[in-house]
């Protein structure tokens, strides 16, 4: 593999050295950004994780948008038209994706670029915070603090690229009809033989496997790789919730064993230990119930299976209520039994 070697680096090393850029020169940058951005998505291709550090400037000072990994192709809208893989940068991602109910590619783009302008001329994240809950709901606000020092244009183009409602938020077209925006502006020519622009057509007619649509809907959720990092035990995600409660924390395992067979020895083992079982949509709830013996207590759990792949699975055990003692033994018994030789440790979050 041979890639170009871009000479600038990240364009959040630039900021991260030098702090905001001065409004020209920002606005120059944020035209660039713009005109690529706007390319792909006439191409079909939506980035969806559009931030600085994908962002790289060359020897010339022109940026080089990077890092297409993430990028969605017509071919992986839904029938609604939308995308639904909730992925992205935290301190960048559009609103309407964290919200889980599919998403316009080219509209939540818009919104991290409106994200980079503001750190260009800024110098700080328009939405941060250490806690994942706190930053996600100001996300979902909207609220970002605007300086005053900007100058009007600047002020309202970060406003209505910021908009929280997707569709009152700026498309392509309002960004390149404002006046802010035009000034000094140069529209980019990809046919320009004096543009260091090299343009690989078969890098945009990738071709995907189609969706399975004849999967019975009682075998396990398949995961995609963002939910399987979030399951990771050494990924810290304690931030993410306001309050821990050691009791009610969730217990996954990897197996081997194919998603019918788990099933089926999950249910044949919480039944030896006395638990009444209940089945629906690869799901499955064992219920305890000591009425004789309060001493005892009772105990709920909830087990789940997620396809990583055909051979691999991961089971989620999740208390719904109960003595937690009782819930770790069960938790214990279970990954013992059907969990894979080096993966006895329970992985909790």
């Amino acid at each position: 593999m041979v890639l170009e070697y871009v000479t600038g680096g990240e364009l959040f090393d630039r900021i991260a050295s030098k702090g905001r850029l001065p409004e020209v020169e920002g606005r120059k940058l944020f035209q660039q950004l713009i005109d690529g951005v706007s390319y792909c998505h006439n191409k079909g291709v939506f980035h969806r994780d559009l931030k600085l550090e994908n962002v790289l400037v060359d020897s010339k000072g022109n940026i080089k948008i990077s890092d297409f990994g993430l990028s969605a192709l017509p071919q992986h809208f839904r029938d609604d038209g939308l995308l639904h893989t909730t992925c992205g940068s935290p301190n960048y991602v559009a609103p309407e994706v964290l919200a889980n109910r599919g998403y316009d590619g080219a509209t939540s783009d818009i919104w991290s670029c409106g994200v980079i302008l503001y750190v260009i001329l800024i110098g700080y994240l328009p939405f941060d915070d250490r806690n994942l809950a706190v930053l996600y709901q100001k996300i979902f606000k909207g609220d970002a603090k605007i300086p005053k020092w900007l100058s009007p244009g600047a002020q309202n183009m970060l406003r209505r690229i910021l908009e929280p409602n997707p569709i009152k938020r700026m498309t392509m077209a309002d960004i390149k009809a404002d006046e802010w925006f035009k000034q000094d502006y140069t529209p980019a020519d990809p046919n320009d033989e004096d543009e260091d622009i090299f343009i690989d057509d078969e890098a945009f007619s990738m071709q995907e496997a189609p969706w399975d649509t004849d999967k019975s809907p009682g075998l396990p959720t398949t995961i995609n790789a963002f939910q399987l990092i979030g399951m990771s035990s050494c990924l810290d995600l304690s931030g993410f919730f306001e309050k821990e409660d050691v009791s009610e924390r969730k217990i996954r395992f990897t197996s081997n064993l194919s998603g019918k067979d788990l099933l089926e020895r999950i249910e044949d083992t919480v039944t030896e230990m006395g638990f009444r079982v209940r089945k629906r949509n690869g799901k499955l709830k064992a219920t305890q119930e000591h009425k004789a013996q309060k001493s005892l207590g009772s105990l709920s759990v909830a087990a789940e299976l997620f396809e990583i792949s055909p051979s691999l699975f991961v089971v989620e055990l999740r208390k719904s209520y109960g003595d937690t003692l009782a819930y770790r033994q069960l938790c214990k018994k279970l990954s013992s039994d059907l969990g894979d030789p080096p993966s006895q440790e329970l992985l909790t979050t």
